[in-house]
């Protein structure tokens, strides 16, 4: 295994992605006992380097592309994910299902997923649900239920390493993603609440941030990371002190920079303001005032 940049936490290495793990790379965890060693996250870091042997199993925080590529070195060995995800993992129809994407994004993305992150559907695949405890011989893999990226999104807690491998609770400056077909912002608050009582040393993000060492900064990152939700919210609301339609949020831009020129930019601002406009109209923090507008109550 080549892998210069990794990180031993006992039991557990971290299999630093490219970039540290910026998307598109990632950042994957091997977890060995004394009689199986599971490989979570196959990254394309390990597409382009080559997967670490042995590995018995593969376990899914969730299944978006990113996550998968490295599925293309790894044939033959059995995959897990969380029952609410496996419908990604046996079609790419069924990928692009749980992205929502309109068909003309959808398209361009389809073959990204195929070309570039070597998607192939997974013939034999095992689900858990949340709870869910697997022994490798020594060394645990507890399952943690934590939806909101995805219907099915899990974190994994390693006791005998006092480890925590967060999947896409990314503690980045971006905040929580939440504005797929398969995310819910409600389900992101609730996991990130029950995150708060993870009992772990090291806390480690497949994207960004790497490897967190210490509960109190872990808590300070997860603090400021939730606190993008209630941040946007707060500039919308701000924002429709006079009356706004959905188009005006869009331009707006409460995601992404002004600077940032992607084709996924229109699709996603539209979602996130649809999102929070629902939700801040059931509050009773805006009023519709006319169809499509809406104003600060």
């Amino acid at each position: 295994m080549h892998w210069p940049d990794a990180l031993q936490l006992g039991p557990v290495t971290v299999l630093t992605g490219e970039e540290r793990g910026k998307y598109p790379h990632g950042n994957s965890v091997l977890v060995r006992g004394t009689h199986q060693s599971v490989l979570i996250d196959p990254s394309l870091t390990i597409a382009n380097r080559g997967a670490p042997a042995p590995v018995d199993q593969v376990f899914l925080s969730h299944v978006h592309e990113d996550h998968i590529p490295g599925m293309s070195q790894l044939q033959g060995i059995p995959v897990h994910c969380h029952e609410e995800d496996a419908i990604g993992l046996t079609s790419i129809d069924g990928l692009m299902s749980m992205y929502g994407l309109p068909p003309t994004l959808e398209e361009e993305f389809r073959q990204e997923v195929i070309d570039d992150f070597h998607y192939e559907p997974q013939v034999d695949v095992s689900t858990f649900s949340g709870n869910a405890i697997f022994d490798l011989g020594g060394v645990e893999i507890q399952v943690i239920h934590t939806p909101g990226h995805t219907r099915g999104h899990c974190a994994f807690l390693i006791p005998q390493a006092r480890t925590v491998f967060l999947g896409d609770i990314e503690l980045s400056g971006f905040g929580p993603y939440y504005f797929d077909a398969h995310s819910s912002l409600e389900s992101f608050e609730q996991s990130m609440s029950r995150c708060r009582s993870l009992d772990a040393d090291y806390f480690v993000t497949f994207h960004h941030k790497w490897v967190i060492s210490g509960r109190e900064k872990f808590l300070q990152m997860l603090d400021d990371f939730a606190n993008v939700i209630s941040n946007r919210e707060e500039a919308m609301l701000e924002f429709m002190t006079e009356p706004r339609t959905i188009g005006d949020c869009v331009s707006k831009r409460f995601v992404y920079r002004p600077s940032v020129d992607m084709n996924l930019v229109q699709h996603v601002e539209t979602r996130s303001a649809l999102i929070h406009v629902n939700r801040m109209l059931e509050q009773g923090r805006i009023t519709k005032v006319s169809e499509n507008t809406y104003q600060a109550a």
